[in-house]
């Protein structure tokens, strides 16, 4: 069997399956699958927006069978990600692929390229509705390594096994969570590693009786879990974050790539971590990068510049964006930061000063303004957006926004506890 795969708005990977010898005719042509999804929220609930939503049309998935891979931890499954087509041929206007693909060439016709990697991190749970931790001890602690060694050992084996490069694993902070890092790619192709790590993790976790959770919170308490963008530019000359006489040695496009960024976080809040369980973890001093602002190796800050050790930073020198999580659909996100940067690159926009230390213990004369802190907030931030806006087409735009604004209205009555264990399985 074959999946075939796509994300919607709210992040949630959907997927039709085909047996293998229907895979020539399925590339061809595709799989049926509604529009319906494009104004979907986690809790499968559609709303209608402008132009998407409803029960009419039909869509084609069409898999990309360069990306096209057996699946080491489900055997006799392979896994392909899709492009959404129209049943004239023509490509569907919100198809969330085409958009990073599309921002990928407009980087290109500015002579940039960029190189990505999400990070993962997720809470191993009991294979229970209820979270109960699968691990205990110190965080990234050796006691917590030693009762997950096999654990980690198979499912390393599973990426190596599937053509990704693993580069970390660890035990994190929060309560029996995980961290795993993978080699930087294309853009495009760095939003399809994302969706594979992903599956491999659930699935060797299912294959040792255990549950992994990548929702924002498990527990609507303490330290979540995001899903931090690392990415780098490059043009002719070599790396932008590097060689340069800007701010940390930046050149001066890769200064108004990442300026282009930070003017637009509020509105890729909405993209990168829009449902109201991810304010459960986007919130001061967590480490969650909940203020509008960027730093040097300054984990508060919502962009963390990082040179790298002395020595390699033509190399290693990049920008994490820690403000994102997993209910982000990554091809909107990866599409969504270059448009943000490419706009940066066009106005020639310079940073601000850095911050240092916590943005919640400075003075109030000193404090850079927060982030939205609801799902509501981040709609909005994303509506008034013209650069995201234009960047995305008015469909896709309002899809989002439709989504979001969806997902807050349905969830607005929920505290903390109860929105946690609502939403813990669905990423």
């Amino acid at each position: 069997m074959v999946e075939v795969a796509f994300v919607d708005n709210a992040g949630v990977v959907r997927v039709k399956a085909v047996p293998l010898d229907r895979l020539p005719a399925v590339a061809a042509t595709g799989v049926g699958a509604s529009p319906c999804f494009e104004t979907f929220g986690a809790d499968d609930i559609g709303d209608v927006g402008r132009y998407l939503g409803g029960p009419d049309g039909d869509l084609r998935l069409v898999p990309d069978v360069r990306r096209l891979v057996p699946l080491a931890a489900v055997p006799g499954w392979a896994w392909a990600p899709a492009d959404k087509f129209t049943q004239d041929g023509a490509r569907f206007v919100a198809c969330q692929r085409a958009f990073a693909a599309r921002q990928v060439d407009a980087a290109h016709r500015v002579g940039l390229r960029l190189a990505m990697a999400f990070e993962h991190e997720w809470v191993l749970g009991a294979d229970s509705d209820e979270f109960v931790p699968a691990l205990h001890g110190p965080a990234y602690g050796q006691i917590r390594l030693e009762q997950v060694a096999g654990y980690a050992s198979d499912l390393v084996a599973a990426l190596r096994a599937q053509g990704l490069t693993v580069e970390q694993f660890h035990p994190e902070y929060a309560s029996a969570q995980l961290e795993l890092s993978v080699a930087p790619n294309d853009p495009v192709s760095a939003a399809d590693d994302a969706l594979l790590v992903r599956h491999t993790i659930r699935s060797v976790s299912h294959g040792h009786g255990r549950r992994a959770s990548f929702a924002p919170s498990v527990d609507g308490v303490g330290v979540g879990s995001g899903a931090h963008l690392h990415f780098s530019v490059h043009d002719a000359d070599g790396p932008a974050f590097h060689g340069g006489d800007g701010p940390l040695g930046m050149r001066p496009p890769g200064q108004a790539f990442l300026a282009g960024v930070l003017r637009e976080l509020p509105a890729l809040v909405a993209i990168g971590a829009g449902h109201p369980a991810s304010f459960l973890r986007l919130r001061p001093s967590r480490w969650a990068g909940a203020w509008r602002c960027w730093g040097h190796e300054t984990r508060e800050a919502a962009l963390r510049m990082i040179t790298g050790v002395a020595g390699t930073e033509a190399q290693s020198a990049n920008a994490e964006l820690k403000c994102v999580d997993a209910t982000a659909n990554p091809y909107l996100l990866v599409g969504a930061v270059i448009a943000a940067g490419l706009a940066g690159v066009d106005a020639d926009l310079r940073l601000p000063a850095p911050i240092t230390g916590d943005p919640a213990a400075l003075s109030e004369a000193d404090r850079v303004p927060p982030l939205p802190a609801t799902a509501a907030e981040a709609a909005d931030a994303l509506e008034s957006s013209t650069v995201l806006a234009g960047a995305l087409g008015p469909e896709l735009h309002d899809a989002i926004i439709t989504v979001r604004r969806g997902e807050h209205r349905r969830r607005a009555d929920l505290g903390d506890a109860d929105l946690a264990a609502a939403t813990r399985w669905l990423w």
